[in-house]
């Protein structure tokens, strides 16, 4: 059975396992054990105590419950920018002008700014190879906001998210390599580091105080601007699904592109409604749902059969839920209705014109 709960410190071996993978370009899940330790700490006094709950972040691990091994990893910080200074290149035009020689010229700029200061944000999203499947991801992904959706008044009213941006086939970011190389004098991977472990004052010390002209940089470092990494292009269609947007906004080390949407705005957040726990051993021609239960430290997802107004559970789902005959949960219907769950949809990437 596929379960999503909160980070414990028993998972902090298989947690630094996941963290490994991605190869240092997640900055949210640096392969620091001390880190990863402070993210488990900071879920369960977070969880603990829901006066935290507006400032803080908490982590989810999707688990095989049959087997024990945590298939994944997936955040969500209610407010960045409140404790560490959360930084964005936006993408602005810039008008020079003569009027003696009546001409006027438009280029596009990149300004360092932090507009996304106090909006909750979706982070660390990361499967383990062997387990990139739609049903897996959807099901890790859509976790976090239905416990948004039960905790709804701790969040504001804008979510945004990150996504990882291109590199060449050795690895590089072009981006990063035309510019912050320039500023900072370090390989990508150790930016992004000592970003992760939240050595963040760096970053305005080093970065360029004006505004960046795109024709300055290469053609290689201007096409990657917004781009998404090929490997991130399955969670960009179900962010694109689920109502993020893009709206000109990059990561200041590999210019991958800032998503954003209102949260009331979201489809699961939208779609989601309350329904009765029913045990039972039968099940018929339901559809399959995204189910979770109203907790906070024993927060549970998992996927079950409903139908109107019920959802159908096992005696080993409810137990895993920890709910009862009954009891309400909430839940919204799942993707994989309507597409094979073993088969990811690739989408083009979001590049800069």
């Amino acid at each position: 059975m596929l379960l999503v709960r909160p980070v414990v410190f028993g998972d902090l071996h298989n947690l630094e396992r996941l963290a490994v993978m991605p190869g240092g370009s997640m900055s949210t899940l640096p392969a620091n054990r001390d880190h990863l330790a402070e993210i488990i700490a900071v879920t369960r006094r977070t969880l603990s105590d829901t006066r935290q709950l507006s400032t803080e972040s908490c982590h989810f691990v999707l688990e095989d419950s049959t087997t024990g091994e945590l298939c994944g990893v997936a955040g969500i910080n209610a407010a960045v920018g409140l404790r560490y200074p959360f930084y964005s290149y936006r993408i602005d035009d810039i008008v020079h002008a003569s009027d003696e020689l009546q001409m006027h010229s438009r280029v596009e700029a990149l300004r360092l700014c932090h507009e996304y200061t106090g909006s909750a944000s979706l982070c660390s999203l990361f499967l383990a190879p062997e387990h990139r499947t739609l049903e897996k991801l959807e099901l890790l992904s859509r976790a976090r906001l239905l416990f948004i959706a039960v905790h709804r008044a701790w969040f504001g009213s804008r979510i945004i998210v990150e996504l990882q941006g291109v590199r060449d086939q050795h690895g590089q970011s072009p981006f990063w390599e035309c510019l912050g190389r320039h500023f900072f004098s370090m390989a990508l991977d150790r930016a992004v580091y000592l970003a992760g472990i939240k050595a963040r004052s760096f970053i305005a010390d080093m970065m360029p105080k004006y505004p960046v002209y795109m024709p300055l940089l290469s053609e290689e470092a201007r096409g990657a601007i917004g781009c998404v990494h090929p490997e991130r292009r399955d969670v960009l269609r179900l962010l694109e699904d689920e109502g993020f947007e893009f709206a000109d906004h990059v990561d200041i080390f590999d210019a991958g592109p800032q998503l954003e949407a209102r949260l009331g705005q979201l489809r699961t957040l939208r779609e989601a409604d309350m329904a009765e726990a029913d045990i039972t051993d039968t099940h018929g021609t339901e559809v399959t749902h995204l189910v979770c239960n109203a907790g906070l430290l024993d927060f549970r997802c998992l996927q079950a059969t409903a139908d109107v107004g019920k959802v159908s559970l096992s005696a080993g789902q409810a137990d895993a839920l920890r709910v009862s005959a009954g009891d309400p949960v909430l839940q919204v219907a799942a993707d994989n209705n309507k597409q094979c769950a073993g088969t990811l949809k690739r989408t083009g990437d979001h590049c800069h014109d």
